[in-house]
């Protein structure tokens, strides 16, 4: 099985986020699990704060993500006050939230920017029916609707899509997940 390395393209995206933010910008990592890829490359520059809903997995990234804050708590269920990140990222997460639930997951983070805040967003590139899973000690969803289905939410949850692109996973291949760039309307 290949490695995710900080020359993937999934992680070289990142660079496209931190390159419109200024430096110290407060940005959430959403389901950041062990830290790694997207806490401990952003938190070079940025204020990283990461949540997670699996311990074992934040236990993961205190050691992985040194300068991270790190929250326990559903993606679904975000203990976070309106209007304080410039930006969040969200990495092979939103794919393990159930499908019916990911309009209201986008509203949500939508409501947790700034105004004109940047979301980078990893989203299924396919239709995959609902599975259950363990992982970790944590029940774990994996669901996705396919790309034009997640960028048609994404813009009725109020972003303006800046960019997307469909990337090779070097972990799980062959999937290719989708990457979407979007902005708070």
């Amino acid at each position: 099985m290949a490695a995710r390395t900080s020359d993937s393209e999934d992680v070289q995206l990142l660079n496209l986020l931190v390159r419109r933010l200024p430096k110290g910008a407060m940005v959430l990592d959403a389901g950041c699990g062990s830290g790694y890829p997207v806490a401990q490359f952003l938190a070079k520059s940025l204020q990283v704060t990461g949540v997670d809903f699996a311990e074992e997995q934040l236990r993961l990234a205190k050691r992985t993500a040194l300068d991270t804050r790190l929250v326990c708590a559903d993606l679904s269920n975000m203990p976070f006050t309106s209007g304080i990140f410039d930006a969040l990222c969200s990495y092979y997460a939103i794919i393990h939230v159930p499908c019916n639930e990911h309009s209201k997951l986008l509203r949500d983070f939508h409501r947790i920017l700034k105004p004109s805040g940047l979301a980078l967003l990893c989203l299924g590139a396919g239709d995959l029916p609902e599975d259950i899973d363990d992982w970790h000690g944590a029940q774990m969803y994996w669901s996705h609707y396919d790309d034009g289905t997640n960028l048609r939410m994404m813009t009725e949850g109020g972003f303006d899509i800046l960019w997307f692109k469909t990337v090779q996973d070097p972990v799980h291949s062959p999937a290719s997940p989708l990457f979407v760039l979007g902005q708070k309307r």
